[in-house]
């Protein structure tokens, strides 16, 4: 009994190295490329204007605060609002952005949290006059 078991879990481990397949690593630059377009589709997101604040960290640790002017294939352009300054900024020398402003979804959630404390709001008043 002991010779079947034994032979079974060997044959099921060989059957497991037969299927096996090399993983490939991929290299620092195809990393580097991939995460600079991921950037460049968030900051097209973001867009332009006083509206799309940023806060983008470089590579070389120098931190930058501002909105983005405009948005070019290579590169995109962030304004310090406080002093005017504008700085170029190329997609692959991004280390990690933040956007500050909110997506659709927020604003919409805000609104109807309005809506309806507004109508709790009057249901209230309502109620006290009736």
């Amino acid at each position: 009994m002991l010779k079947k078991v034994l032979s079974s879990v060997l044959a099921c481990l060989l059957l497991n190295l037969a299927g096996v397949s090399p993983a490939h690593a991929k290299s620092g630059a195809e990393a580097q490329a991939r995460f600079a377009e991921k950037v460049k589709e968030g900051i097209s997101r973001l867009g332009t204007g006083e509206a799309a604040r940023v806060e983008v960290k470089l590579r070389n640790n120098t931190k930058l605060k501002g909105y983005v002017s405009e948005i070019k294939a290579d590169c995109f352009i962030v304004v310090d609002a406080k002093t005017g300054v504008a700085t170029q900024v190329a997609y692959p020398n991004v280390k990690q952005v933040k956007g500050n402003n909110l997506s659709e979804g927020a604003k919409i959630a805000i609104g109807v949290a309005i809506i309806l404390g507004l109508g709790v709001l009057l249901a209230i008043v309502i109620g006290r006059d009736g």
